[in-house]
């Protein structure tokens, strides 16, 4: 069964990921903050990882932008949870297909590996991460001329509705593909929680706003 907790800031709402998965105890995580390197995010990647292992977790880097693929599979494959932080959805997806890392992430969330996807990590995962332009620079990926997502989900993340910096593109992106696109909103304090087919909006606490569809 596919589990994924996509959110727009994972500090503000770390409680989500015991909703997710209860048993966290020894769990590993595979964390990706290739994202961040394109925006210069670093503090905040350093932020997520910290609120992991105050939780017990034992989090492990993988820049998949300077890796070997052999040393990304190997990761990937060995961690309880993979962790992908916010930054430059287009430069993650750049990177991302060319490494091959993402057919290596399809596949091990496919096995029911959880995915915990802040930012342009519940951005990519979309089929297609075209409509989220208003809120990251395409140029950051020179490379990139396929704006297809990794297809996990059938709907659209917009992440940092009401956020100081990030809101008045997250609304952008609203009002330009509302009518269009099935759009998921959140705000930097919630999540969706996906479990197999069924979907959930969750608030920082973790319990459910919105009854699974």
């Amino acid at each position: 069964m596919k589990r994924m907790l996509l959110v727009s800031m994972f500090q503000n709402v770390s409680k989500t990921l015991r909703t997710a998965e209860p048993d966290l105890e020894g769990k590993t995580v595979a964390f990706v903050p290739t994202a961040s390197k394109a925006e210069r995010l670093g503090f905040f990647a350093k932020i997520s990882k910290w609120v992991l292992r105050s939780m017990g977790l034992a989090v492990g880097e993988l820049d998949v932008a300077t890796v070997s693929y052999e040393t990304a599979k190997t990761q990937l494959e060995a961690a309880d949870i993979i962790y992908v932080s916010g930054g430059n959805t287009f430069y993650l997806l750049q990177e991302l297909r060319r490494t091959g890392t993402d057919e290596l992430l399809v596949r091990e969330i496919d096995k029911g590996k959880l995915y915990v996807g802040e930012s342009a990590g519940a951005i990519v995962v979309a089929p297609d991460i075209g409509y989220s332009a208003a809120m990251d620079s395409v140029e950051k990926a020179p490379g990139l001329d396929d704006y297809t997502g990794l297809g996990l989900v059938d709907f659209f993340v917009v992440p940092h509705c009401g956020n100081w910096e990030m809101g008045k593109a997250a609304e952008e992106i609203l009002a330009a593909h509302a009518d269009g696109l099935p759009l998921r909103a959140i705000d930097d304090n919630q999540a969706i929680l996906v479990r197999g087919e069924a979907v959930e909006i969750l608030g920082k606490d973790g319990m459910p706003l919105e009854k699974p569809r």
